[in-house]
């Protein structure tokens, strides 16, 4: 990152239709923008604003970033506008990213819930590109309907992956839906997985991740087993605003991926 301040010109290549209300925005940046998986940057739309996302892509082609948008506000909806071939400005990364090094040897658990598979991807592509170096990835995934699923065209690619399993949820029966129905906490309910040798990881609604949490606490995960991704408030990116803060920590700077046993002292933590 040369200068924090200053946006990369970045062309949009194409743009993925996931759900009715999610595109993914495939960039290509006039430099390379190096990021960690977890890492966010700052995305802007030309005479709108920017806001905070974090990219859904591998972290091993800087080259090409892909960031994956719910359309819910003002700069979110004038992005759902942008067609290929504009250019959009992208600031960063910024944050501490997944701690990756750390779950080698380990299951990792991901839970994600609607757009918020989207950052699990970019772990997601991380841990798929070094398999063999994790003992295994269960991913759970829920959503509010069959066509509010993220990313849907690869899960059946995901489950092909050797010590990878992938189940998906919806919350009410659909008539074009036979898998699982509930909420993806009740994915949770009978996990075959070693806790003591097991991450979690959870990205989604701000409730989700409170429940999610006290899910994994009842099952007897230990908090600093436990990471969530909590990507709110994040204006500069680089702690200077003060608003993403909870506690002594800066989402921007010490996040946006926390892990419960640093925050689970902190009221409000959780929301």
């Amino acid at each position: 990152m040369s200068n924090a301040f200053v946006p990369v010109p970045s062309r949009v290549a194409d743009v993925v239709a996931e759900t009715p209300t999610i595109k993914t925005f495939v960039l290509e940046p006039a430099e390379p923008i190096p990021f960690r998986a977890g890492q966010f940057v700052q995305l802007e739309l030309p005479g709108v604003g920017e806001a905070p996302f974090t990219p859904s892509s591998s972290p091993e082609e800087p080259e090409r970033l892909e960031i994956t948008i719910l359309k819910t506000g003002l700069v979110t909806d004038g992005l759902h506008t942008i067609e290929p071939g504009a250019t959009l400005g992208v600031r960063g990364p910024f944050g501490e990213g997944y701690p990756v090094d750390r779950f080698e040897g380990q299951t990792i658990l991901v839970i994600g819930g609607g757009v918020g598979l989207a950052p699990l991807r970019s772990l997601l592509y991380r841990l798929f590109g070094d398999l063999d170096a994790f003992e295994r990835v269960s991913i759970k995934y829920g959503a509010r309907a069959p066509d509010e699923l993220c990313f849907r065209r690869q899960h059946a690619e995901w489950v092909q992956k050797p010590h990878v399993d992938f189940t998906p949820t919806i919350d009410r029966p659909s008539p074009d839906w036979d898998g699982h129905v509930g909420l993806v906490t009740t994915l949770l309910d009978d996990l075959d997985l070693d806790l003591e040798k097991t991450y979690a990881v959870s990205c989604g609604p701000e409730v989700m991740l409170k429940f999610v949490t006290w899910k994994l606490l009842d099952l007897g995960f230990p908090p600093e087993r436990i990471y969530l991704s909590m990507n709110r408030n994040m204006s500069c990116g680089m702690g200077i605003c003060g608003k993403c803060n909870i506690g002594p920590y800066y989402l921007c700077k010490d996040g946006p991926d926390m892990c419960y046993a640093d925050i689970q002292d902190i009221p409000y933590a959780l929301g």
